[in-house]
């Protein structure tokens, strides 16, 4: 038995630039997906709100609103961070394309 490794491995690293076509690209996507998970969250937050906990022990009710609370909370979260995503990708397309129109202008002169 000897331990060889039967794909071979490419040591050439490959460095994507960045362009403000993928950017858009980037910051579209991104946006989708945070206005799909803000969505969620807020299909989540009112089928809570429409369901309440039927119990009179009060251990019950405030873990089942911590758990409320931290399912609607998490997915908030992750629907922020692809919001941020998509306006960080934003910004840096408008400033690659701006980059390359002064590099453009200047070339001219």
């Amino acid at each position: 038995m000897s331990d060889q490794n039967l794909t071979p491995q490419t040591d050439t690293k490959i460095q994507a630039t960045a362009s403000p076509l993928r950017c858009l690209t980037g910051a579209v996507i991104s946006g989708g997906m945070g206005y799909a998970m803000y969505s969620l969250m807020i299909a989540i937050a009112t089928n809570f709100a429409t369901k309440p906990v039927h119990s009179i022990n009060p251990l019950v009710i405030k873990i089942s609103s911590a758990v409320r609370t931290l399912v609607v909370g998490v997915v908030a979260l992750g629907s922020g961070i692809f919001a941020i995503v998509a306006i960080g990708l934003l910004a840096l397309g408008v400033q690659l394309l701006v980059q390359e129109l002064t590099k453009q202008k200047s070339s001219e002169n």
